[in-house]
């Protein structure tokens, strides 16, 4: 059993994130800008913390956990997404090392290498102007001292887990082979990697098993950022 501290916990992550860690034998402890949103059945198992995160992470609050898993926030809402993990970056690092927990951070596919040039998703003009927030938030991370994890999949759905021995994981690279065209791939053309997005179209519920099965110290995946597919020859689709 470890002791994990779950934010965002009343999002549509975070819920399956929450979920698991109970019926897990975890000891959880939330912070909920708006607990009511929590279900009954999981507000009387957690420990609750109101909190907007708008004034810092306490490290109070932090200190004594052994993980703390980051679903909040989102990409969309540019610097106020920086500025959110800006903060619970900083609320983790003031603490001495030893007492900081391993952090799960949350971006998305495009934060992961297209190739072995080191070229990214996000550096592609028609991702960067919507994802660069994620890009930003890295760079924050790799100056921090964190045990620091980043889960980048594709589009998440709420559909049932497929398990994670069946899903294709990798670190720092896209979990897939983006085609080349004319055997090169296309320095600023967003269609080859826009062709494999479907196949990094996963469950929640995946992706919320890959966090919680990835909370120990030293892991591999200690300071990466880790990508999830579906299995080969399967492809999802994002609801309408």
């Amino acid at each position: 059993m470890s002791r994990l501290l779950i934010l965002g916990a009343t999002g549509s992550l975070g819920r399956h994130v929450v979920r698991q860690a109970l019926a897990a034998g975890h000891d959880v402890a939330v912070i909920a800008r708006t607990p009511s949103k929590l279900p009954p059945e999981v507000r009387e198992r957690v420990s609750v913390h109101v909190d907007d995160l708008g004034a810092g992470l306490p490290p109070d609050l932090v200190r004594g956990q052994d993980a703390l898993i980051n679903c909040a926030g989102h990409v969309v809402d540019g610097r106020t997404f920086v500025a959110l993990v800006d903060r619970i970056v900083t609320g983790v690092d003031v603490l001495p090392t030893s007492e900081q927990p391993v952090c799960w951070f949350l971006a998305g596919a495009a934060l992961l290498d297209l190739d072995s040039s080191g070229r990214r998703g996000v550096d592609l003009p028609e991702v960067s102007a919507t994802y660069w927030p994620h890009r930003v938030n890295f760079e924050r991370l790799t100056r921090s001292r964190l045990d620091w994890r980043v889960l980048c999949p594709g589009p998440m759905v709420d559909e049932p887990a497929l398990g994670l021995d069946r899903l294709r994981i990798s670190l720092d690279t896209l979990p897939v082979a983006i085609p080349a065209v004319g055997g090169a791939l296309p320095v600023d053309s967003l269609l080859p990697f826009a062709a494999v997005i479907p196949q990094m179209i996963v469950p929640y519920a995946d992706a919320a098993a890959l966090m919680l099965a990835n909370i120990d110290r030293g892991h591999t995946m200690f300071r990466h950022r880790v990508g999830l597919a579906l299995p080969v020859g399967m492809r999802g689709r994002k609801p309408q």
